[in-house]
Formats: structure tokens, C-alpha cells, sequence
């Protein structure tokens, strides 16, 4: 073989890994946002697959044990439960009624193993009610007079 041809060769093999690892990482990764009823249509073949699934904290549902908090998000009528074991710390916005999404997989008993927590509070973000009689507008500028006065003899 010439050297050309083992180039051409080598060339091939780095670019086919490359592509390789780059579309088993964008697989890992891609995470669906699917909301609660959409969850439970998909029924078990949900089941071990990299999900985002969003809904409101059921008030009074977080039991936090050791580094395992448990709670139950929900979207009207329907419930999930789910188990966060994550490293990271739960969000500061994460409290009953807090509107949440959680980054895992669907257990085959239903629950749902949860390693990322994002979550927000409504009320935080809401643009607070205009207060009267304060006002942000600047007021307008006036006009400054840049005459310098000068002495009357020419001397300083």
C-alpha cells in the first residue's frame, strides 16, 4: 500500500469516530419535555427513557430523607411521583405549588427517578402592581448657561 492510501484510511477512521461520538452524545442528552397525561399515554414504553416532565408541586408531598427527596407533581387530576437523588441541591424556589421539571427516567413501578430538579415560583416573577404617586420618569433636563464671566480689565 502506498502512503496515500493508508492517509485516506487514517483519515476515514478518525472522522467516522468523531461522528461516531457525536451522535451517541447528542442521544444521551436529548431530553423531550413531556407533561403528565402525555407521560401516561406513552404507558410503557416510557419506561427507561431520558425524559423532562413538568407539572405543579402537590402541596404537603415533600418528604425529603437523608439525600432523597420524594414529592408529587401534578397537572389537574393527574399525579406523578417522583424521587430525586441528584448531587446538586434542591432549587430555592422548589416548595409546595411551585411549578417544577424533573430530568430522569421513568421507573417500571411508576415512579419517576428524578437527577435534576428545575424549578420556579409564579409569584416571583410575576411585574409587580404599579404604586401611585412615585414615579420612574426622569424629569426633563434644563437648559445651563455656559457663560464664563470674565474681568472687566482683561487681568485674572
Amino acid at each position: 500500500m502506498n502512503t496515500y492510501v493508508k492517509f485516506g484510511i487514517l483519515v476515514i477512521l478518525i472522522l467516522g469516530s468523531l461522528v461516531w461520538l457525536a451522535v451517541g452524545g447528542v442521544k444521551d442528552t436529548k431530553t423531550y419535555y413531556k407533561t403528565i397525561p402525555e407521560l401516561q399515554k406513552m404507558g410503557r414504553t416510557a419506561e427507561g427513557q431520558r425524559l423532562r416532565v413538568g407539572g405543579d408541586v402537590q402541596p404537603g408531598s415533600i418528604v425529603k430523607n437523608g439525600s432523597q427527596v420524594t414529592f408529587i407533581l401534578h397537572q389537574g387530576a393527574q399525579t406523578l411521583n417522583v424521587m430525586y437523588s441528584g448531587s446538586d441541591p434542591l432549587p430555592d424556589t422548589f416548595r409546595d405549588n411551585a411549578q417544577a421539571l424533573a430530568d430522569g427516567r421513568l421507573g417500571p413501578d411508576g415512579v419517576f427517578d428524578a437527577n435534576k430538579i428545575q424549578a420556579k415560583c409564579a409569584s416571583k416573577y410575576e411585574a409587580k402592581p404599579a404604586q401611585r404617586g412615585l414615579s420612574h420618569e426622569t424629569p426633563a433636563p434644563t437648559k445651563v448657561s455656559s457663560s464664563i464671566a470674565r474681568p472687566a480689565h482683561g487681568r485674572a
